[in-house]
């Protein structure tokens, strides 16, 4: 068949060639279905009367919240622009749409099969939840506005499933568009670098535009909507200042829908990736992405389900949870402070994501493209420009934040605490900065640390890995070292404010440190966006290598998918940035929580207490328990798919002649269901043991006379946990974009290039 198609001049990309529908039925969620059948007219009636009803709702709230619904609004007008204009783009020639509905059957295929699973467990936790709340003792404040427990119960469970749901909705948002933008800059890539670029940053800025504007809307629109209904402010009705309090199972259904996201989706795509390099280029010496891979497909799969759905996912709930836990703390803090109108400092954390929604829109705008494609090298910096592009986000989040402090925060009793609180939102846009930085430095191969560890893959395997490890390690401390001077810094420029309590003590000290938080994530829409990048552009580069473009075109995507790699592992690094400066709150909203309802005052956690001790040690162990369960997942899954690889090479050996056609879909198959299995057991870890640790120390304190002392363990257990859990996803981080991107900086053509044993060995450290 071979010599016949070179006799006629025919190449193995000019074959009609079909790649296996691998869905069975529509992955399209049932809810966007619906309204696809809905007549377009109808449809735009019915969303004028939802906008007509949150905007009354809005208004008979705040007009802050008003202004918030007006933003989100805009933004999703803006994000629709996006899509539009990225959709409009060509696909490229028939064999690059081909790949693409291959890649966007499996990623949809699965999405659909993986949140079907999680929405059975969602459900099953919310009757969970349910029976928790009816059963448990009323707070003094329930008590005082007359929440009864069953209300209160309901409330909780509408408000997790709610977070569930959006959360389900942002991962299917930021997978949606990616699959469907990869080809795109694919094919933008045999024009200009500049263009396919541009591509991919306005399709991953539609993602973050979306998630941004769902968190912030999901959370005003709760909170408008319980303090219409509950009445809150009138007569012997709630207060505005506990209100907050209600809105945290919207918080916990994103975080439970977040974590099964990014387990099932990391294991998805690490052992696709893992089984085709091994196997691909160590034992066949072929190239990434190269069509003769059975697992390939299931590779650029991966990284749709695992690093924009999973991603889109964890970053909402990160949004949705640091912005109730604010709320809460702001509404605490104007209660002890005897603040007359408290809803600025409630709703000022919404604000500032409503103004994040302007700012990242402005960033992704400035990255353009050219009008002569001819001007454009395919060698510029396509990190630079995204840096010129966060340059802009952030000068203009720091007036916007100035602008937004001096709004809501400014208060008779402390004229000069906004100014305080503004300079708290600038140590936290400094901190996010250096986030970003740091990330960069330790993970792009133009900077030293990357070189050298490339270096050490010249010597062999081992020593790669353990420059690798040790890179990784080191990685740690610069972030570790900035967070600790932004909470020490945030919490000395809020007790300083001079907002006092009834007795005279400052009381801004942790509200200072909420605000800073909200100044790290001030830029959230951009930094996602940069995200959202990544798996584009890798996507890109893997289409571009199985339709066999020529050199040039795969040298431009190679130069993006190596800046994908970075502003991967930046976004992650910021992520952890801002869960770190955010768990001192939950720590303290945690305990607060815990003496409203013993009442009894609960203000340290004594580790020099034998049982506490032994708490936080099982929290640091659950990590690595975590942790090694997780890559077990991997490494058994990697196992499958490589065995399956080389049975494909055996049994069919005209695959390496492009005479056979490999089998893509089992390889997606066996990915896809090992993944769903293996999810259960570490996601399961991490929800049932502070459960189970509470009511055991529980029973031993009741025991001993000790009341508060499941509760102190507990604690104990979420401290130790999230320090090494900081630690530990610091190192991981950092050491995967380090170990990929050394394999890419080998793959220019340094230390011997594609092929050559040095790159086999950084193969190894990046699987």
């Amino acid at each position: 068949m071979m010599e016949e198609d070179m006799e006629n001049g025919r190449s193995y990309q000019e074959r009609p060639r079909t790649f296996s529908t691998i869905r069975s039925k529509s992955s399209i969620p049932l809810v966007f279905r619906l309204l696809m059948r809905i007549n377009p007219r109808a449809l735009i009636i019915l969303s004028l009367l939802v906008f007509s009803g949150v905007l009354y709702v809005g208004a008979s709230t705040s007009p802050i919240v008003v202004f918030v619904f007006c933003i989100c609004t805009l933004s999703l007008f803006f994000s629709l622009y996006l899509t539009k204009w990225v959709l409009a783009k060509d696909e490229g020639p028939p064999e690059m749409s081909e790949i693409s509905d291959a890649i966007r059957d499996g990623a949809e295929g699965f999405f659909r099969t993986q949140y079907g699973t999680i929405s059975k467990m969602a459900c099953i936790l919310a009757f969970v939840i349910l029976g928790i709340y009816l059963f448990r003792t009323t707070t003094p404040q329930q008590e005082a506005s007359g929440l009864g427990r069953a209300t209160s119960a309901y409330i909780t469970v509408a408000s997790f499933l709610l977070g569930a749901l959006c959360s389900g909705i942002a991962g299917f948002v930021g997978m949606w568009v990616s699959v469907r933008a990869n080809v795109r800059v694919s094919s933008a890539a045999r024009r200009s670098a500049r263009e396919a670029l541009q591509i991919a940053v306005r399709a991953g800025g539609f993602s973050a535009i979306v998630v941004v504007c769902m968190a912030v809307f999901g959370v005003a629109i709760l909170y408008s909507t319980f303090y219409v209904w509950l009445g809150v402010d009138s007569p012997g009705s709630m207060k505005v200042t506990d209100l907050p309090l209600l809105l945290v199972g919207y918080g916990f259904g994103a975080s439970f829908v977040a974590l099964f996201a990014q387990l099932g989706g990391g294991i998805y795509t690490k052992a696709a990736d893992v089984g085709a390099d091994l196997v691909g280029k160590v034992e066949q010496g072929i190239p990434e992405d190269d069509p003769r891979n059975p697992a390939v497909i299931a590779d650029l799969v991966g990284d749709n389900v695992g690093d924009c759905a999973a991603r889109g996912a964890d970053l909402f709930e990160s949004i949705a949870a640091e912005i109730i836990s604010a709320m809460i703390l702001g509404g605490t803090m104007a209660q002890r402070c005897k603040i007359e109108d408290p809803s600025g400092f409630i709703l000022f954390p919404l604000v500032v994501h409503s103004f994040d929604l302007v700012v990242s829109s402005v960033g992704i705008l400035s990255i353009r493209g050219t009008r002569d494609p001819g001007l454009i090298s395919p060698i510029e910096d396509p990190m630079s420009i995204m840096q010129k592009g966060y340059s802009i986000t952030i000068m203009l989040a720091v007036l916007t934040f100035g602008v937004s402090t001096r709004w809501l925060l400014y208060t008779e009793q402390a004229p000069s605490a906004w100014l305080n609180f503004a300079l708290c939102g600038l140590v936290g846009i400094i901190t996010a900065y250096a986030f970003v930085w740091i990330s960069k430095y330790y993970t792009d191969y133009k900077h030293e640390p990357v070189r050298l560890l490339a270096l050490s893959s010249s010597t062999g395997h081992g020593t790669n890995i353990i420059a690798g490890v040790s890179l990784g390690m080191e990685s740690t401390a610069l972030p570790v070292l900035v967070i600790s001077v932004a909470i020490i810094s945030a919490y000395w420029l809020g007790q300083t404010s001079g907002l006092v309590d009834e007795s005279g003590n400052p009381t801004g000290g942790l509200f200072g440190t909420a605000v800073a938080t909200m100044g790290m994530l001030s830029t959230a829409g951009y930094v996602l966006t940069m995200d959202m990048f990544g798996p584009i552009a890798d996507n890109a580069g893997g289409i571009v290598e199985m339709s066999q473009q020529p050199e040039s075109v795969r040298e431009i995507t190679d130069v993006l998918d190596a800046v994908g790699n970075t502003t991967k592992a930046t976004t992650k690094g910021f992520a952890i940035g801002s869960a770190a400066l955010a768990s001192f709150l939950l720590f303290s909203a945690y305990m607060d929580e815990v003496a409203s309802f013993a009442q009894i005052p609960f203000k340290e956690v004594d580790i020099a207490v034998p049982e506490i001790f032994v708490g936080g040690l099982l929290g640091s162990m659950l990590i690595f328990l975590f942790s090694a369960w997780a890559c077990s997942a991997v490494g058994k899954t990697a196992q499958e798919v490589v065995n399956e690889v080389r049975r494909q090479f055996i049994e069919r050996p005209g695959i390496m002649d492009y005479k056979e056609k490999p089998d893509y879909g089992r390889c997606v198959a066996i990915v896809a269901s090992a993944s769903l299995r293996e999810m259960i057991r570490p996601g399961a870890l991490a929800i049932i043991s502070p459960m189970a640790v509470g009511v055991i120390f529980r029973i031993l304190g009741h025991s001993t006379g000790q009341p508060l002392l499941g509760a102190k363990v507990v604690a104990s257990l979420l401290m130790f946990a999230t320090v090494a859990g900081i630690l530990m996803a610091l190192f991981l981080n950092t050491a995967g974009g380090a170990w990929d991107n050394a394999k890419k900086y080998i793959e220019t053509g340094a230390l011997g290039g594609k092929g050559s044993e040095s790159h086999k060995a950084a193969v190894t450290g990046d699987t």
